[in-house]
């Protein structure tokens, strides 16, 4: 797994699925209707291998920011760093729910 870019999602009774990019989980969660998550998690693109909570996260899309999966999607803990990031690499900067309604149009 890309330790800048994966995620996952664990259930309520512990069931962790785990995704090589944040744009899986994020579909992964549209085909989902009605379940309900302990955690979801995605990796901080500024301290691979380290989860944060999705939900809470922001989110930049880059063209100068390859992923996994060709969404050029990063997560980061604040919106400061995520800002700090896009002055220097471009892109557009989503909080969670932006995210979710940037990726299902």
């Amino acid at each position: 797994m890309d330790k800048q870019h994966a995620a996952e999602a664990v259930t309520q009774k512990g069931k962790v699925f785990k995704f090589d990019a944040i744009e899986c989980l994020v579909n992964y969660l549209g085909e989902q209707e009605g379940q309900e998550y302990a955690f979801l998690l995605a990796n901080d693109y500024e301290k691979p291998g380290e989860l944060i909570p999705a939900e809470t996260s922001y989110y930049l899309i880059s063209p100068n920011i390859p992923s996994p999966m060709g969404a050029f999607l990063s997560a980061f803990e604040t919106q400061e760093r995520a800002r700090a990031v896009q002055s220097e690499k471009g892109g557009d900067v989503f909080d969670w729910n932006g995210l979710i309604g940037h990726m299902n149009n």
